[in-house]
């Protein structure tokens, strides 16, 4: 409805913005693409154009290990690539869940 979007909006940019900070912190080769309440993170720098630069920035295993990584913890995200949708149900403590797991996620990748 017309009075959710704006809250739903605002959860994606919060969401898209903490994984931004994510990536900055640890000068990955993400990216994070956003459209209306829609978020997702893909592996490559600068974020891909159409479906071609998104096929050629998958890389499966890394995207196994943050779903198994993420699920373990409580965070659930789209089981065929790193996408979240924000929906009126979603709040603020949701997206500040994935925010920690997925910060812990990339952490220890690096260790």
């Amino acid at each position: 409805t017309d009075e959710a979007w704006p809250e739903m909006i605002s959860l994606a940019d919060r969401f898209g913005d903490a994984v931004d900070a994510v990536i900055d912190t640890h000068e990955l080769p993400w990216s994070v693409s956003r459209l209306g309440a829609r978020v997702e993170y893909r592996f490559c720098k600068p974020a891909p154009r159409n479906g071609g630069e998104s096929a050629a920035a998958n890389d499966e295993p890394l995207e196994d290990y943050l779903h198994t990584y993420l699920a373990n913890r409580g965070v659930l995200l789209t089981p065929f690539h790193n996408m979240a949708l924000m929906s009126p149900a979603t709040t603020a403590a949701d997206v500040d869940k994935h925010t920690e797991v997925f910060s812990a996620a990339v952490a220890a990748l690096l260790e």
